[in-house]
């Protein structure tokens, strides 16, 4: 039987226990603060917006978001144990810089069970500004006629060749819900994409204006 909010095949008290590591096991090695967890909508269909800059933040989130959320998450992760982990955890294992419609069809049916999904539509890692976006997030929105929470994440960054800083300030800040009208066609698509673009990007620079006013100077890391 397949785990409410969660893709077929997912284990509701995988998904827990997982959520669980997140938390009491990854999150210990942060500072981390969670701003406004409570704007998130605690039922309906939801698509999670988040920028990207390690591979921190999709472990930070899966457990600080304070709903089960099924993330769209690259494939080249689903392999051995992995392999068979992740999709227990309710994760959708997504083809980078392929045409496959089945992970986000496999995300809308979530969404229309009334499921939430989580989206780093900025698709690979960089400085996490928000600045390219792909066009699924959209779609995952029009077809699942879900509402979009943008999450912004800051402190996770680390220049390549540097290392990680002992537990680096982490700041969390989840933005206002809205529920875009996404226009039909590619042209609708486009125009959505950038819609969702814009909101993230307002919040990361929101995200970062709040850590400078409290003494950080770089503000995507700590």
């Amino acid at each position: 039987m397949t785990a409410q909010g969660l893709p077929e095949g997912a284990s509701g008290p995988i998904h827990t226990f997982g959520r669980g590591i997140s938390k009491f096991i990854v999150r210990p090695g942060f500072r981390v603060r969670v701003h406004g967890a409570e704007r998130v909508p605690a039922s309906g269909p939801v698509v999670f917006i988040a920028n990207h800059s390690s591979m921190v933040e999709p472990q930070l989130l899966f457990g600080m978001l304070p709903r089960r959320t099924a993330f769209l998450v690259k494939e080249e992760l689903f392999r051995g144990f992995v392999g068979w982990f992740f999709p227990k955890l309710g994760q959708i294992p997504v083809k980078r810089g392929a045409v496959d419609r089945k992970p986000l069809m496999t995300a809308v049916k979530v969404l229309e069970d009334g499921g939430a999904v989580g989206i780093f539509p900025e698709g690979t890692r960089g400085l996490g500004d928000a600045e390219n976006f792909e066009r699924g997030a959209a779609f995952l929105v029009r077809a699942g006629n879900a509402t979009v929470v943008p999450v912004a994440t800051r402190g996770t960054y680390k220049p390549a060749g540097a290392k990680r800083r002992w537990r680096p300030r982490v700041d969390i800040m989840v933005g206002e819900p809205f529920t875009p009208a996404i226009g039909k066609g590619r042209t609708g698509l486009e125009e959505g994409t950038e819609r969702l673009r814009i909101a993230l990007a307002d919040l990361v620079k929101a995200l970062d204006e709040w850590r400078l006013e409290h003494g950080l100077r770089d503000t995507r890391q700590d």
